[in-house]
């Protein structure tokens, strides 16, 4: 019987990660919220944008 080896590499998390670390150089966000940006760096980004543009 044959073992069947899958890897999966993924290149999103990867580009999750860069989200985030420039959502915290960009934005230049203190601890808390850079942890917070973690999960929520679309939103910090969508808000600074939506001030640039005054909306």
């Amino acid at each position: 019987m044959e073992k069947i080896k899958v890897e999966q590499h993924g290149f999103t998390a990867f580009l999750w990660f860069a989200g985030w670390l420039f959502t915290i150089g960009f934005l230049g966000l203190p601890l808390g919220k850079a942890i917070l940006a973690v999960v929520l760096w679309p939103y910090y980004i969508g808000m600074a944008v939506a001030s640039i543009s005054g909306r």
